[in-house]
């Protein structure tokens, strides 16, 4: 049986996550968050007191750190270790350090086959960088989803708010613009827009539009939706 995927790429902030997640629950799909894959790995990095430029420790690192995606009650867990870190791989800190370490090798491989086995065994809703141009290629609906880079600051600075996090606006702007040029020339699986792939700018669109707009595509792509539920507000 042949499994329905949906592959979302895009860069720093622009909602992949929050638009995947209520997706596959509107559509009843699970949701992989390849982003806390490799957030999990930043965080043993620098638990361990690694640099992200120190290419020969993060290597040898990745022997030692077992990351794994588990479910409970229909929620992504991310395991590190046996431990779940999902609460604790969302800071700016750790998103730095991901985005330099996930484009060395040994991590990228590390963690692309354990992605690909999962959408093999069921229907998935990938989000990353290079979804749609390396892990899932053959997916029957891939997206590129992008905003301004000051709507995705600013939808970052509120999400940090939120959570009682201070930051400067104008930092975070900077932050995702180096993340954006990192990101989009690295050597390895670098950010682009797959051959394929249906451009979604969401800077003027509110979620249900975004959530709308892609669940559309599949559609016409041959999927037929087991559930429909209603999505939630940016975040």
């Amino acid at each position: 049986m042949q499994h329905f995927n949906i592959a979302i790429d895009g860069p720093a902030g622009a909602g992949k996550s929050t638009i995947a997640k209520a997706i596959a629950s509107r559509l009843g799909f699970i949701y992989v968050d390849t982003g806390a894959m490799y957030r999990a790995m930043a965080l043993y990095f620098l638990r361990e007191g690694i640099q992200a430029s120190d290419e020969a420790r993060i290597i040898a690192a990745c022997e030692k750190a077992r990351v794994t995606i588990r479910y409970q009650d229909g929620i992504q867990k991310v395991i590190l270790n046996d431990e779940d870190v999902s609460g604790l791989i969302r800071t700016e800190e750790v998103g730095d350090m991901a985005s330099i370490t996930s484009g060395y090798v040994p991590v990228r491989e590390k963690l692309v086959e354990l992605q690909k086995q999962l959408a093999r065994d069921a229907d998935v809703i990938m989000d990353g960088r290079d979804i749609a141009s390396c892990v899932l290629p053959d997916a029957q609906v891939k997206i590129y989803l992008t905003a301004s880079v000051q709507v995705r600051a600013k939808r970052r600075y509120d999400e940090l708010r939120a959570r009682g996090e201070g930051w400067d606006l104008a930092k975070i702007k900077k932050d995702i613009q180096e993340r954006d040029y990192r990101d989009m020339h690295r050597e390895h699986s670098p950010l682009i827009q797959a051959e394929g792939a249906v451009l979604v700018d969401t800077s003027d669109m509110d979620i249900e539009q975004v959530i709308s707009r892609i669940v559309t595509i599949a559609k016409e792509r041959g999927l037929v939706p087991k559930a429909e539920e209603e999505g939630p507000d940016w975040k």
